[in-house]
Parts: C-alpha cells; sequence; structure tokens
C-alpha cells in the first residue's frame, strides 16, 4: 500500500525490451537503499525491483501493466514519480493508495495563478470511477484534491513543493497520466451496482 506523497523523483537512464516486455533502469537518490523483490510505485504504478546496482535499480513492466499505463511512453531522461511501500506504522499523510492504475488521462491544460499551478484532465468516467469534488485522485503517484469535475474533465490544484519534487513540472498539454481512484470510492460504487442488481 502506498499514500501518494513522492519519496523521489527518478531518471530513466536506460529501456530494454525484452519480448513483450520492458526492463527501465532507474538512477534516484533512494535506488541505493531498495532491495531485490521490494515494490515501490513508479508514476503510481506498483512495479518489483528486479537488480540494483549503485545508485540504479531495475524494475520491469510486462505488456498488459504497458497499455494500461503511461509507463510505455516513457524515454531515456523521463523523470518518474517514486514512493517506497507504506511501513506499518508510518503516517497515512496522502490517502490509501494501491499502485494500480485505473486508467489514464490527457491533460488539457496548465494555469499559473499566483504561485500555484492548476491542471486540467480529460478522462473516460465509469460507473466504477467515481470523481468528488473535494475528494481524492493519484494522478502519477501524487496524491491530489479534485477540483470541479465535470463529465469528462476535472482539475488539481498543485502547491510550489509538489510542483518543484515531482514530476508535474514537466507535464504539458497533451501529456498521458495514470489515474487511481479513490478505493473508498470504488468500493462503494461496486457495492451500489450489485445492490441495483438484486
Amino acid at each position: 500500500m502506498f499514500t501518494g506523497i513522492i519519496e523521489s523523483l527518478g531518471f530513466v537512464r536506460r529501456i530494454e525490451q525484452e519480448g513483450t516486455n520492458l526492463h527501465f533502469h532507474i538512477q534516484s537518490p533512494i535506488s541505493s537503499d531498495l532491495k531485490i523483490d521490494q515494490s515501490i510505485a513508479h508514476n503510481g504504478t506498483c512495479l518489483t525491483v528486479v537488480a540494483i546496482e549503485e545508485d540504479i535499480h531495475t524494475v520491469t513492466a510486462i505488456e498488459e501493466t504497458l497499455i494500461r499505463t503511461n509507463l510505455g511512453q516513457l524515454k531515456e531522461g523521463s523523470l518518474v514519480n517514486l514512493e517506497r511501500a507504506m511501513q506499518a506504522n508510518g503516517r497515512l499523510d496522502g490517502h490509501i493508495v494501491q499502485g494500480h492504475v485505473d486508467a489514464t488521462a490527457i491533460c488539457t491544460g496548465v494555469d499559473e495563478r499566483d504561485g500555484s499551478w492548476y491542471y486540467r484532465f480529460r478522462y473516460q468516467p465509469t460507473e466504477e470511477h467515481l470523481l468528488v469534488d473535494k475528494g481524492s485522485v493519484c494522478i502519477n503517484g501524487v496524491s491530489l484534491t479534485v477540483v470541479e469535475p465535470k463529465g469528462e474533465m476535472f482539475s488539481v490544484a498543485i502547491i510550489p513543493y509538489t510542483h518543484e519534487h515531482t514530476n508535474f513540472n514537466t507535464l504539458k498539454e497533451g501529456d498521458t497520466v495514470n489515474l487511481e481512484f479513490d478505493i473508498i470510492g470504488k468500493y462503494i460504487a461496486r457495492y451500489a451496482k450489485l445492490y441495483q442488481q438484486v
């Protein structure tokens, strides 16, 4: 389980293809502290560490992951948001995040407003993927508050610290981001659907 509080940015040093899989070699300040088989979220996608060499760790994304997330669009030099799994005695500073990407969204605009940034996104809403005004959503692994969801559009506000310490500062109109919807909302939507079928 994760919290949506980014620990570090990772720098994609190398990408290797093996069949339909991609091996990402990520350089970061926390890479040397990781362990083989450890789970770590990359842009909100939970992946397993398969190798470590000094300050570079390697993770593998299978075809299903590449199709359902924005990881397949990464290039050498890309920045990724990194978060290690939450410790049992840690604080839940963000919200409950599983590291399972539900959908992707397209950035449709970025506005700077007096030191903060508003990002607008378009996605394909479903009955189970709900957004609630002032509710939680995870974007590229970052726990954020939903602003004015309307149909297939919604916005989030980014404070300067988040802008500086995540890859939001590289995000521009037309870019694809990973979305994970609030787990509580997903369970409520699922139960409501089952109840309607009774």
